[in-house]
C-alpha cells in the first residue's frame, strides 16, 4: 500500500497545541474562511456572536481550499490577530 501525503512538507514537524486565552477580552480574533461552501455562513454567525460580546473580529479568506494558505496572508493574519478560527464546511 502506498500512502500519499497531500501536504508540501518533506518531513512532518511536531506541533504542540498552544495555550488558549482564558478570556476573549481585548483579544483580536481572526476568522479564516478556507473557501469551502457554506463556511462563510458559519463565520457570519460566529462574527455576529463575537461582536455582540464586544470582541474585535477580522475576516480573512483563502483564495481556494485546494492550496495552502499563501505566506503573505499567513503573515498578515499573524500580525493582526491573537487567535484564529478557521471554518471548514461543505
Amino acid at each position: 500500500m502506498i500512502v500519499l501525503d497531500p501536504t508540501d512538507e518533506t518531513a512532518s514537524a511536531h506541533r504542540g497545541a498552544i495555550a488558549r486565552p482564558e478570556s476573549l477580552d481585548g483579544v483580536r480574533v481572526g476568522l479564516l474562511d478556507i473557501s469551502k461552501p457554506r463556511g462563510d455562513v458559519f463565520l457570519d454567525r460566529l462574527e455576529e456572536l463575537l461582536t455582540g460580546r464586544g470582541v474585535a473580529v477580522r475576516r480573512y479568506a483563502k483564495p481556494t481550499f485546494a492550496k495552502p494558505l499563501p505566506p503573505d496572508l499567513r503573515r498578515e493574519i499573524a500580525a493582526e490577530c491573537d487567535v484564529v478560527i478557521s471554518a471548514l464546511a461543505d
